[in-house]
This record gives structure tokens, C-alpha cells and sequence, in this order.
């Protein structure tokens, strides 16, 4: 696993040592562009699931819920191996580096679009501009890890919301974790049918609600905890020793990272009508909007409380294995049932590169899109993925760990180091420039970032190895 991670941004600081210099290299010839009208004719992934309709405001709604998600309740975990003044320096840098990383992504395939190249697919346009035809395999492998990675964690979390829920109604109910899972997948073989990305826009603008109403509740519960007569002793101290300090560091800078990444940023934008110029930003803003009232709120009210004792999940914390609830009880309900909800819409959001490439190898774009011919196909095969993720949901309940692993090779390069070298090789920045030099800074950190990412985060699988069982009815933190 430690060989992958070292090869994975190896690959990635190679590409920066050759292709950074707007100088040194030419940037070879685009090849005949997948995009342009006569291919998109034949293109049914473009034409069905890329469709381009949407509006800035939905591009807003896709972006928070492939950002904002339940993961914003281990920011006070992360907190507790960086305490109060680092916590808040990481989690300010890597927001203002995704913003800047997303903005520039954008500007790249605005730029494409000019020059009548208009791509809407992450890997196609890498292949494009770093003229490379390995980068489209590179990209398409990370990316499909990733999402597929996150489709499965959403299906064993929500799995989990309802064995919970299940558990304060009935606690020594016959129901198991795999069989809540099975339900939640029967839901989302239903909610896959939804036919495009940009059909998911009602369904996001929920989702950005539902992230709100969930965190407020948090903060609400958890100034209620601080207050009560239960309130926990407040300890703020790291780790006793220096090198348990630096691995937690490590770990919780990858945790940041992780819960700012997205992967899919050319995904949502090609759902924009043509012209895009500018309704990305649009939509970023939105999203950072959202970014900035649950991320600060919830790092801040449950590491306030809990200190060093936070949970990986702070509605852990909020309802302890012994003792009583420390909110109540119905209000901590209602947030499960929220972050329940919200689950929903992250793995479809996620699901999207999945389809799309299906419905380009099987549906034919000269049929309709619900005509029989193409819509049987998509029932299939999305309803053939779901139960592909539902079964390793059920069989690996410490996915979370490994998600880690996944996480830490996968968003670094997509989020923190490729749109840069794109930005780089397609405007070509003076080597005198701020930009250039923030760029290649911006790269040679989170390389590092993410090597020593992926060693906090085999180290962590390692140490939990011990309480991995297959089909199990307990999920490994």
C-alpha cells in the first residue's frame, strides 16, 4: 500500500519537474478534440448525463453537496491533533487553496472553450492540455477510485444513521448493519434512475439545506452539552509524545484536506449552459458561502466542548455509550436523520462519472433518452453499481479507514497539485510571476502533504487492522 502511495504523487512531481516551465517545453498539439459537435452527436455520456442546462446557482448546489457533507463533523477530531491555533491556520489554508485550485480549474475550461475545445470531463481535459495520453488513464483510474470509494462510504454511513435510529427504538432488535445497508441500497437503485447531473439539482438544493439544518443542530447541541451538568472536563493538550504529536498532525492536515476535496469540479461545470465564463466563480462563492458558516461553527463549538476527547464524529461524542445523551435526545435524532438525507444525494452526486461512462458505452444517442432501447440498459447497469457498492458498504465496515488511503492519493493530485500544472501549461505564466511561484509552491507542499497523508493513513489502517471483520456489525472509526 506505501509503495502505491510513493508512486501515485511520484507520477504527479515527475509531470511537475517536466512540463511546469512555460519555457522549457511546448505543449504539444491537442489531439483531434473529443468535443467538439460532430463527436458530441455520438456521445450519449456527454448528451445524457453531461447535459449542459443548468444554471450558476446550480453549479452552487452541486459543489456544496460534493463538499459539504457529513465529514464536517470530524473537524473537531481533526482539531484534537492540532489544537486550537494550528487547527484554525489548516483549515483557513486549505479553503482558500481549493477555492484558488477550483477557481483555476474553471479558468482552464473556459479557456478550452474559447479555442473550441469545451471539455466536460476531468480526464479528458487533462489529456488535452498536458498532452499526454497515459494522463486520461491516470486521471479516469484516480478519479473512478474516488468516487467510487465515496459512493460506498455514503451507503455504510446512512446505513448507519438508520441502525442508530433503529437502536434507540428497539435496542436489542434482530436487525444488523448489512441489512440496514441492503435498504439504503434498494433506495439508491431507485434514486439512480435520476437520468443526469444537471437532474439533481432540486435534489442538491435540498442537500445544501439539509448540511445547514444538521450543523446548526450540532452547534446547538453542543453549546447544550457545554452548559449541562454532564458538560465534559475541557482538555486541550496533544500527545504525550513528539512523534505521536506529528502523526496526529498529519493525519487530521489530511482529514482537511480530504473534506475540502471534490475531484469532479469539470464534471459540474460541464453542466453549465454555454457560455460558462464566469458562472463557476458564481457558484464557487456560493459554495464557500456554506463553506464558511458549517465548517468554522462545527471545528469550533465541538472541539470548545470536547477538546481532546472529540470523537471522530462529534454525534458520537454528543451521545456517549454510557451515560446520557448530552442534547436532546430528539433534537440529535433529527440531526441523523438530516445527515441520513443528505447521504442520499452525495452518492448520486458521486455515481455521476460512473454513469456517465455507462451510458457512453451502452446507450445509443440516436434513440431517446427514456426511449426502451436506452432506458433498460441504464436501469441495469446503475441498479448493478449500486449493489456493487452495497455489498463491499456491508462486507468491509472499516471502509473508513481505507477511504483514508484513497482519499489521501486521490484528492491531492486532482485537487491540490493538477489544476495548478494545468493553469501553468495552458496560460503560460511568466517564471517571474506570482502566479507561477505560488503554483509550483502550491504543488511541491501538498505532494508532500499527501506522501506523508497516505503514511498516517496506512499507519492508522495498520493499527486498527486488529478490529477488521468482514460483514461486521460494528463500523471501525
Amino acid at each position: 500500500m506505501i509503495k502505491h502511495c510513493i508512486s501515485f504523487d511520484f507520477i504527479i512531481t515527475v509531470i511537475i519537474i517536466l512540463h511546469a516551465s512555460p519555457s522549457s517545453f511546448l505543449m504539444t498539439e491537442a489531439p483531434p478534440s473529443p468535443e467538439n459537435e460532430t463527436f458530441r452527436q455520438g456521445d450519449a455520456g456527454a448528451t445524457f448525463v453531461l447535459e449542459s442546462k443548468g444554471e450558476w446557482y446550480h453549479a452552487g448546489f452541486h459543489l456544496t453537496t460534493a463538499i459539504v457533507g457529513p465529514t464536517i463533523l470530524t473537524l473537531p477530531y481533526a482539531f484534537r491533533g492540532l489544537g486550537w491555533g494550528l487547527g484554525f491556520f489548516c483549515l483557513t489554508v486549505m479553503g482558500v487553496v481549493t477555492f484558488y485550485s477550483y477557481y483555476l480549474m474553471s479558468l482552464v475550461l473556459e479557456h478550452c472553450e474559447k479555442a473550441g475545445r469545451r471539455h466536460i470531463r476531468f480526464r479528458e481535459l487533462a489529456s488535452d492540455v498536458l498532452g499526454s495520453g497515459w494522463m486520461y488513464y491516470f486521471v479516469i483510474f484516480i478519479q473512478t477510485a474516488i468516487n467510487t470509494g465515496i459512493s460506498i462510504g455514503a451507503i455504510l454511513l446512512a446505513g448507519q444513521c438508520l441502525q442508530i435510529m433503529y437502536s434507540a427504538v428497539s435496542p436489542d432488535g434482530p436487525l444488523r448493519l448489512w441489512q440496514f445497508i441492503a435498504m439504503v441500497t434498494m433506495v439508491m437503485m431507485v434514486l439512480s434512475q435520476l437520468p443526469s447531473f444537471h437532474s439533481l439539482r432540486h435534489v442538491n438544493l435540498a442537500s445544501l439545506f439539509l448540511s445547514l439544518a444538521y450543523t446548526f443542530i450540532v452547534v446547538f447541541a453542543c453549546i447544550h452539552a457545554g452548559v449541562s451538568k454532564n458538560a465534559p472536563q475541557r482538555d486541550y493538550s496533544l500527545e504525550s509524545s513528539k512523534f505521536s504529536v506529528v502523526m496526529s498532525a498529519f493525519t487530521s492536515i489530511s482529514i482537511i484536506a480530504a473534506i475540502f476535496g471534490n475531484g469532479i469540479v469539470p464534471e459540474i461545470q460541464a453542466t453549465l449552459a454555454p457560455p460558462v465564463t464566469g458562472k463557476m466563480l458564481k457558484g464557487l462563492m456560493m459554495c464557500y458561502s456554506v463553506i464558511f458558516v458549517t465548517f468554522y461553527s462545527a471545528a469550533v463549538s465541538g472541539y470548545y466542548v470536547f477538546g481532546n476527547k472529540a470523537s471522530s464524529n462529534i454525534l458520537k461524542s454528543l451521545m456517549p455509550d454510557e451515560g446520557p445523551a448530552l442534547a436532546p435526545t430528539w433534537l440529535l435524532g433529527l440531526g441523523v436523520v438530516f445527515v441520513l438525507l443528505q447521504l442520499f444525494a452525495i452518492g448520486l452526486v458521486y455515481s455521476q462519472v460512473a454513469y456517465e461512462i455507462m451510458e457512453t458505452k451502452s446507450a445509443d444517442v440516436n434513440q431517446g433518452m427514456f426511449s426502451k432501447r436506452n432506458l433498460i440498459p441504464r436501469m441495469i447497469l446503475r441498479s448493478l453499481y449500486m449493489i456493487f457498492c452495497g455489498f463491499f458498504a456491508a462486507m468491509l465496515p472499516f471502509f473508513g479507514d481505507i477511504n483514508g488511503v484513497v482519499g489521501a492519493l486521490g484528492f491531492i493530485p486532482l485537487d491540490f497539485i493538477l489544476p495548478m500544472l494545468l493553469y501553468n501549461m495552458t496560460y503560460k505564466p511568466s517564471r517571474s510571476s506570482f502566479t507561477y511561484w505560488i503554483n509550483i509552491i502550491i504543488m511541491v507542499v501538498f505532494t508532500g502533504v499527501g506522501l506523508l497523508g497516505s503514511f498516517s493513513s496506512v499507519r492508522k489502517l495498520v493499527l486498527d487492522a486488529s478490529k477488521f471483520k468482514l460483514f461486521s456489525d460494528d463500523v471501525v472509526d
